[in-house]
């Protein structure tokens, strides 16, 4: 879910000629906010977050919400200090999925080159589709219209000759619009913005650009490619170069390869028995394990990640003698990767698994000893069992019996590869 860059003042009408502008970023507005309205119209035009307990974070907001200062990964309890008079809603990550699915259908109508980057936004290249369903900015008009009218959610498009350009200009489009940049505006568009509005610019690195004076796209453009890679490195330092200039020669890619599927809570209170947090990561573990089963996919990683009370947060990471897609296996390495976290005393506020260097399960490549004796496959085969059940009843239906005397409560958040999982 990307937010516009800031930059106040910023043209916003850049001409009509799209002739040289084949590439689409769709980008949802408000996308979690907008399924809960959907199926609330009683709580349009009010101030609405999408999120959990105070200890979480927000997850969506309305633009209604936004108003007060609530952004996306923001504490609740600030959100809520913000503006107290917003409708709080729990998140339904299987509602927003099932959205998503429809939205990038939709998209799938329109041209077979579409690349989806996360759960509410999506590249496409409409070059093939012109002839069709007419110049880019009428086939932006058409996915804005058809979305709108059969799914009930509204979405922003940036048009532009680059991926990078289509983006930004989606941000500036939002909400609920549609932004051309013409090819022959392409550097002037760049020009007006802050060095942040690049794609790659976190905090650190704009920080790192500003103490060379490079406070504009415009400052970096100008400056010579060495003082840039000084700033921040050689390798980035030329890139971030090249998209001053409006250079991002990358296609829209249709099959984009899962990178990692991904848990993580955060508690109620603070945890620092960690018998409890190991029965947490259990949990987690779970999840991560049927998510890749259900993709087909195996891990050879296993990372952890730990917030403490204090607010830092620490990450360890192993790899597997061989890829998985059995809990047990995700959760006993989590539990050693625990071990060698060096807490400090401090209690926990939030536990995450992660399973990285994905592979399709059929292509795990099977040892002798394997063969002989796969002390994982009576497990695999009950969690498969599991798997089974689940989708017929329900997830909370059945599950690891060392969580059955536990009371938990479900992640906040789920990723694999910025989809919901």
């Amino acid at each position: 879910m990307s937010r516009s860059p800031a930059a106040p003042g910023v043209r916003r009408s850049w001409g009509d000629d799209d002739d040289a502008t084949p590439i689409l970023h769709v980008d949802m507005d408000a996308f979690f906010a907008s399924v809960e309205l959907r199926r609330r119209p009683e709580l349009r035009g009010r101030p609405v977050i999408v999120g959990g307990s105070d200890r979480a974070v927000v997850l969506a907001a309305t633009y209604e919400a936004r108003a007060f200062g609530v952004h996306a990964a923001m504490p609740m309890a600030q959100a809520r200090r913000l503006c107290p008079r917003a409708v709080v809603v729990p998140p339904d990550q299987h509602a927003y999925r099932a959205a998503s699915v429809q939205v990038m259908a939709v998209l799938g109508e329109v041209t077979a080159l579409v690349e989806k980057v996360s759960v509410d936004e999506a590249f496409l290249d409409v070059s093939g589709a012109r002839r069709r369903l007419g110049s880019p900015t009428r086939i932006a008009e058409h996915i804005r219209g058809r979305v709108r009218e059969e799914l009930g959610l509204p979405c922003s498009v940036g048009v532009a000759a680059t991926k990078f350009v289509a983006k930004l200009a989606s941000g500036f489009a939002k909400p609920d619009g549609m932004l051309l940049v013409p090819r022959a505006s392409t550097v002037e568009f760049l020009h007006q913005l802050p060095v942040g509005a690049l794609w790659g610019v976190g905090e650190r690195t704009r920080e790192s650009l500003e103490r060379w004076g490079l406070t504009t796209v415009s400052d970096l453009a100008h400056a010579d490619v060495q003082t840039v890679q000084r700033a921040v490195g050689k390798v980035a330092g030329a890139h971030l170069h090249d998209l001053a200039w409006g250079r991002d020669p990358r296609p829209v890619t249709p099959v984009r390869a899962e990178k990692s599927v991904g848990a993580e809570m955060t508690f109620e209170r603070d945890v620092s028995e960690l018998d409890v947090v190991r029965a947490h990561l259990l949990g987690l573990a779970d999840r991560c394990a049927g998510e890749l089963r259900a993709r087909g996919l195996e891990a050879r990683t296993v990372s952890l990640k730990v917030r403490t009370a204090d607010f830092r947060t620490l990450t360890r990471a192993r790899t597997l003698g061989l890829p998985t897609d059995v809990a047990r296996e995700l959760h006993l390495a989590s539990c050693e990767l625990l071990a060698g976290v060096e807490l400090e005393g401090q209690a926990l506020r939030l536990v995450g698994v992660r399973a990285e260097g994905l592979t399709e399960a059929t292509q795990r490549p099977l040892t002798l000893d394997e063969a002989v004796d796969d002390a994982a496959a009576p497990r695999r085969r009950a969690e498969r069992a599991m798997d089974e059940v689940r989708q017929r009843f329900g997830r909370q239906s059945v599950g690891p019996g060392a969580l059955v005397a536990r009371t938990t409560r479900p992640p906040t958040t789920a990723t694999g590869d910025g989809d919901l999982s």
